[in-house]
């Protein structure tokens, strides 16, 4: 099961960090390898739990992406009306 998703009790109380994103980036790397080998194999049905997986983490860290790019996204102003010279 992925680092990102824990039982419902404890949910919400996990905090993302970057050690967080940075193990969720090591298991995409070796859901990757391993979705590679098995398709090189020719064992496609078995890569289908592995690309689910890799499919819900990346998921997850584009919704963090998106979180945290509306976080850090200075107000914007109105625009700066040009002067004709």
């Amino acid at each position: 099961m992925s680092v990102a998703f824990v039982p419902k009790r404890h949910r919400g109380k996990a905090q993302i960090n970057q050690e967080t994103i940075q193990r969720l980036l090591d298991e995409n790397d070796q859901l990757v390898r391993c979705i590679t080998e098995y398709m090189q194999k020719g064992r496609a049905m078995e890569c289908v739990q592995y690309q689910q997986i890799l499919h819900r983490n990346i998921v997850y860290l584009g919704t963090i992406a998106d979180a945290s790019h509306t976080w850090l996204q200075p107000q914007t102003s109105p625009p700066m009306e040009r002067h004709q010279h």
